[in-house]
């Protein structure tokens, strides 16, 4: 990974943040977003002490992704600081038991989890596909595959369950992610998913589920380390066997065959035209016409 430059989203803490040190332990030049400028400052330290002598230092941008206006600006600041992308990592995610909105007005697991991400890739797409080869990591999960796209309550508005919506968000990712990869074929930029396992993190710990506070404490000595839950990302964003795969889904650093939803691309473009309104993105005729949703 010398020479190459590494965006990680939500990279200040659990998943990421092991992805960013693992990168950069391998020679990468290392950026990623957070929330908070101290917990910012403290994964910037442990990624200066990783890398190899001569490296670059890490980048780091502060940005509330649940808003649309902070990740647009969030993006500006990337292009402004990184003149090359070669690989994304769409880390960034959360869970909340009970319904939150976010300023925009929509419920925070689709808008963190899904709408960020794909506004952010979409922001930064010039500079993935002008700059050569390049590779677009968005960490999913497993629970995709009881997730539904509820387009007629998306926001969960009428019926609101943390986990419902936690699934529904993380198949999202996985329709992104084929849809991404379809839109990109003929290019030099990949795009694939990935499931990191079950790892011991502070994930959804600000609002947690009932079930969630009584049985992870009895499930953190199985769980995997944060490190060993980073591991698929960084198979995807380094690995030389999938430079050229593209519309897969992985864990454990290898391919696994997604739920039979997620293939479903009529609901995938049905997906993309919905996010590109509410991310504010210029509507598309048809499913295809431009990969930028205008």
């Amino acid at each position: 990974m010398v020479g190459r430059t590494v965006l990680v989203t939500g990279g200040t803490g659990g998943i990421g943040r092991a992805t960013a040190v693992g990168l950069a332990r391998m020679g990468a030049r290392v950026a990623v977003t957070g929330r908070d400028r101290d917990r910012a400052d403290a994964a910037a330290g442990e990624i200066r002490d990783a890398r190899p002598a001569g490296t670059a230092e890490p980048v780091l941008f502060i940005a509330d992704m649940s808003s649309q206006q902070e990740v647009r600006h969030l993006a500006d600041e990337v292009l402004a600081a990184l003149p090359r992308i070669d690989v994304l990592v769409n880390n960034v995610g959360g869970y909340w038991n009970t319904r939150h909105a976010t300023e925009d007005g929509l419920e925070r697991t689709f808008a963190v989890n899904h709408l960020a991400p794909f506004l952010l890739t979409h922001l930064l797409w010039d500079r993935l596909t002008l700059g050569g080869p390049a590779r677009v990591v968005t960490v999913a999960s497993h629970a995709h595959a009881q997730g539904r796209i509820d387009f007629d309550d998306l926001q969960g508005e009428r019926h609101y369950s943390g986990a419902r919506a936690y699934n529904q968000s993380k198949l999202a990712n996985v329709l992104f992610s084929f849809e991404l990869a379809r839109r990109l074929a003929g290019t030099a930029v990949t795009a694939n998913a990935l499931h990191p396992g079950v790892v011991s993190t502070a994930f959804g710990a600000d609002d947690p589920a009932r079930v969630q506070r009584l049985l992870v404490p009895l499930l953190r000595p199985v769980m995997k380390s944060p490190t060993q839950g980073a591991a698929t990302s960084i198979h995807l964003a380094s690995a030389p066997e999938v430079e050229r795969v593209s519309g897969g889904y992985f864990a454990n650093s290898k391919p696994k065959r997604a739920t039979k939803l997620s293939h479903d691309e009529a609901v995938a473009a049905r997906l993309w035209r919905v996010s590109s309104e509410l991310a504010g993105l210029a509507q598309q005729p048809t499913a295809r016409d431009d990969p930028h949703g205008g």
